[in-house]
């Protein structure tokens, strides 16, 4: 089966075209893999699978088989098993970065074989846990090759930043006078230090603090990778999704056939 999907992430087509060709990180995005070897063109990993009671775990190979930094294309082949004979799954992916504005569109085409258990849902099932398990991947990928998520790298972000800086200074100038009242009458002025200054200004000595409460929070923290790729959270809102309202129909006309078989014989 064929799978498509796209989206757009906020860095530079160079930054992104580096960051899909640096597997160590991109690997650990997708719920469940782990990288265990690289070699050359050339790698092997795992992938835990948690379908409702059954466990199952994916030792596979893969390779590049193109990374043209003209195209920006970059096409993998991988391929796996599970240790306990529940399935195999390969896949051929075909991944096209291009210019979008002041980011990079990625456009993913996708050509998976999947046998034994996970083939069970059908195509259109997979698609949508596809899509779902591709929201992850995007906002890791986001994390790690764009900086942040769009809205933060606009231009208000940075007027809201500076504005925000003054005031977070004054407030820290205000506590050491504090302190100083608390702790009891300032000492005279013959006995300070040559050259300190009278009162605290809002002056050089605030700026590591403006400077910390403006630093991000590290960007790896959300998106940390899962252990393992639990099908069973992403498999039932699809097929609630899908399946509810045809289920509550035929719920419902069960219920009237029942209702005039009982009523109607009396």
């Amino acid at each position: 089966m064929e799978l498509k999907h796209h989206f757009v992430v906020p860095s530079s087509l160079e930054d992104t075209w580096h960051s899909f060709n640096q597997l160590e990180d991109i690997a650990p995005c997708f719920p469940g893999a782990t990288l265990t070897s690289v070699s050359g063109e050339q790698f092997t990993g795992t992938v835990k699978v948690k379908l409702g009671p059954i466990a199952m775990i994916y030792t596979g190979t893969g390779e590049f088989l193109e990374r043209n930094q003209e195209t920006h294309t970059v096409v993998i082949s991988a391929t796996g098993k599970d240790k306990r004979g529940n399935g195999t799954a390969g896949a051929t992916v075909t991944a096209v970065l291009t210019p979008d504005g002041d980011g990079t569109a990625v456009d993913v085409t996708t050509d998976m074989n999947v046998t034994g258990k996970p083939a069970q849902f059908g195509r259109g099932v997979i698609q949508d846990i596809s899509d779902k398990l591709l929201e992850q991947f995007v906002q890791c990928v986001i994390g790690k090759a764009g900086g942040g998520a769009p809205s933060d790298t606009g231009p208000d972000a940075g007027n809201a930043a500076a504005s925000a800086e003054p005031g977070a200074a004054g407030d820290e100038v205000a506590e050491p006078e504090a302190g100083l009242a608390a702790a009891g009458p300032a000492a005279p002025v013959g006995e300070r230090a040559a050259g300190a200054p009278a009162t605290p200004t809002a002056g050089p000595p605030a700026a590591p603090v403006s400077a910390a409460a403006a630093a991000p929070a590290p960007l790896s923290a959300p998106f940390a990778p899962s252990s393992e790729l639990d099908l069973g959270s992403a498999v039932w809102p699809v097929l609630v999704r899908r399946f509810g309202p045809v289920l509550c129909a035929a719920a419902v006309l069960a219920l009237v056939v029942w209702l005039v078989r009982r009523y109607g014989m009396d």
